[in-house]
């Protein structure tokens, strides 16, 4: 009877009477809001955390339920907003407005957990997937805003869709970069130009590393000093890059390093320095060929073996060519199925570059230094057993030393 003479009485002031029917629809919404947060999203996200799978965790993630706990309140509201026949129409324009809009989110944020799903599995791992997710997420919101739009204005959305063609050239201004970086993804993708985990060199940007992400606007690459280079994505398709995958899938990493001889120290061998050389385990069988090639070519021509420079002679230069070919020949972490060259460059001011060009079994980027570092202190080491001289530049120490020596004699 009282809530009667209540209803009534309020009916006598309706300003009064609308307001508090509208704050009791806003506190039953929130009321349902909360249980909807509360308890059915977090009984949800218990029981999707007990399942064995993790392909309910990834699509149906936290984000998605906040977002999706927002729609319960808001059909609440729009199914009491004719209890306010003066605002009803613009109380459902606004809700189903908010409703289109979390929806969105919430698919959104499906899509981002389907790119996590397809970023982990085996088939897509290496691949940019995470830049064409982009793109449909960014259609989703152009169609998500088109819908609002027309729910907010009473218009239907296919009108302001044709209304949108208008404002072509200003959108694709506006999405310029992205839809060079769409293209761009799509030439990755199909000349297999770049993948997650690929070390690349891209000069004009400093980036010298590791790829860590490939999105639809950015490829992130983790340089060997921690720091993070990020290039626009149609950028790395209009520049030139190295990517080093080649290399890392032959199994063999290039040494390409020269010493230097200086070419005074040059010279034919003499019987003592065959009897000796003759005692490197690499080069005993080459010199005892070698030496019955000479003899024999010499013989044959008649060469008169008094004067040096008459018929063929070994030098230590050669000599030591032949020891660096077959000390590498020997070593089992230098590849043989790939290019091996022990070659003399032009000389220079510099002296004489003999240079090593050989291939390494190991790609890994400490291992390969280690195998080139006890390559080459080998070298240097072995060099003065051939009777030769490593060229370099005069130190204060040798100009030192020589005043010293003059000194002595005077």
């Amino acid at each position: 009877m009282w809530f009667e003479n209540l209803k009534q009485w309020l009916a006598q002031y309706p300003v009064i009477y609308d307001n508090i029917k509208f704050a009791g629809i806003i506190l039953l919404s929130i009321a349902v809001y909360y249980i909807t947060k509360k308890i059915l999203v977090k009984g949800f996200e218990k029981l999707i955390k007990r399942t064995k799978t993790n392909l309910d965790d990834l699509l149906l993630n936290t984000s998605v339920l906040k977002w999706l706990s927002f729609i319960p309140p808001l059909i609440v509201l729009q199914q009491f907003a004719l209890m306010l026949p003066a605002a009803e129409e613009f109380i459902n324009r606004i809700v189903e407005s908010f409703i289109v809009f979390f929806l969105i989110l919430s698919i959104s944020a499906i899509l981002k957990g389907f790119t996590q799903l397809l970023e982990n599995s085996v088939h897509f791992k290496d691949k940019p997937v995470k830049g064409y997710i982009q793109v449909v997420i960014i259609i989703l919101y152009i169609f998500g805003g088109v819908i609002i739009l027309g729910l907010l204005t009473g218009q239907q959305p296919w009108a302001l869709l044709g209304g949108l063609g208008a404002l072509t050239a200003v959108i694709l201004l506006i999405f310029r970069d992205t839809i060079l970086s769409f293209v761009a993804s799509i030439q990755i993708t199909s000349y297999d130009l770049v993948k997650i985990g690929d070390w690349i060199e891209v000069p004009k940007y400093g980036a010298d590393g590791d790829v860590i992400d490939i999105s639809l606007n950015i490829i992130k690459v983790q340089n060997w000093d921690k720091t993070i280079t990020t290039i626009p994505t149609y950028k790395l398709v209009e520049d030139s890059f190295k990517n080093w995958r080649g290399m890392t899938l032959s199994g063999g990493r290039r040494i390409k390093r020269s010493i230097f001889i200086d070419q005074s120290s040059i010279k034919f061998c003499t019987p003592e320095m065959l009897e000796r050389f003759s005692k490197f385990y690499p080069i005993k069988d080459y010199l005892k060929e070698k030496q019955k090639e000479i003899e024999e070519y010499n013989k044959r021509l008649g060469i008169d073996n008094s004067v040096l420079v008459n018929g063929r002679r070994l030098t230590n230069i050669g000599t030591f060519r032949a020891y660096l070919k077959s000390y590498l020949m020997l070593r089992e972490d230098i590849n043989k199925n790939m290019t091996f060259l022990i070659r003399q460059l032009q000389p220079g001011d510099n002296g004489l570059p003999i240079e090593i060009y050989v291939f390494t079994n190991n790609t890994a980027w400490a291992a390969y230094e280690d195998i080139q570092s006890d390559i080459f202190d080998h070298v240097f080491a072995v060099v003065q057993q051939f009777d030769l001289r490593i060229f370099q530049n005069p130190a204060g120490s040798d100009f030192k030393n020589l005043i010293s020596g003059n000194k002595i004699i005077e």
